[in-house]
């Protein structure tokens, strides 16, 4: 029988990615989104995944969604977190605001949605989690203290949670990309795009479906040993020990 596995964030950019990757695998994919309806109309008319609709910043709402998803396609095997936002700004001019949408959608969401589906994983004895964060979590990135700390967070919430779930055979791993071309970064300005891919060694900005080869690698049944890990693909912009 198929595993399932919801990827939030999975239809647009990495997340589209993931989501056909993982189906091409043969998982039962359930995509969630926030609120773009029709572009999740369009991914769902093109892929044929089902799509779900949900504020994983929400705790409530992450338990209700995952709920509906095991109800129609089957307990959850797979969490891949990937949904994010920025709201860019230098410290002494951010705001409260647009540090708690940042921190709530890129990292509290992690906790929503994994406490929602822990205790299935524990009590069937497997679980894949895959999180994704970004290089700026690991380098830190000028005008994006929320993102950053986001980022990191997620790196340490993968290490902790992978200790918990070891033994009972679940692996929470992370993956760090680096400037990956998708829509948010197309919308940025030409010249300052051409100034990043200068400090990226391969020269180019990497691919949705690069991201999407190692989740499904990392989703794999025969990943077991390799949990609390963190891979970089960033085209050595930032090489991490």
């Amino acid at each position: 029988m198929a595993r399932v596995a919801v990827v939030t964030g999975g239809t647009r950019g990495i997340g589209h990615a993931i989501s056909v990757a993982l189906k091409d695998a043969g998982y039962k994919v359930a995509a969630n989104y926030a609120g773009n309806d029709e572009a999740a109309a369009k991914f769902k008319a093109e892929t044929g995944i089902p799509v779900y609709k949900w504020n994983v910043a929400s705790f409530a709402e992450c338990k209700e969604g995952l709920a509906t998803v095991a109800a129609e396609l089957g307990a959850i095997d797979v969490v891949v977190n990937n949904a994010g936002i920025t709201r860019d700004a230098t410290l002494h001019k951010m705001s409260a605001e647009q540090w708690g949408a940042v921190i709530d959608t890129d990292l509290t969401s992690a906790f929503n949605m994994c406490r929602s589906v822990i205790e299935g994983m524990r009590e069937r004895a497997y679980g894949r989690i895959v999180n994704i964060a970004s290089i700026n979590g690991q380098k830190g990135q000028m005008g994006q203290a929320n993102y950053s700390a986001a980022k990191a967070g997620l790196i340490g919430f993968t290490r902790a949670l992978a200790q918990e779930g070891a033994s009972k055979g679940i692996t929470v791993n992370v993956i760090a990309p680096g400037y990956i071309n998708t829509e948010m970064v197309a919308a940025v300005p030409q010249p300052v795009l051409d100034k990043i891919i200068a400090t990226i060694p391969v020269g180019r900005l990497g691919k949705a479906e690069e991201i999407a080869r190692a989740v499904v690698f990392l989703a794999a049944e025969d990943a077991g040993f390799i949990t609390g890990s963190t891979l970089t693909i960033n085209g050595g912009q930032y090489i991490a020990a």
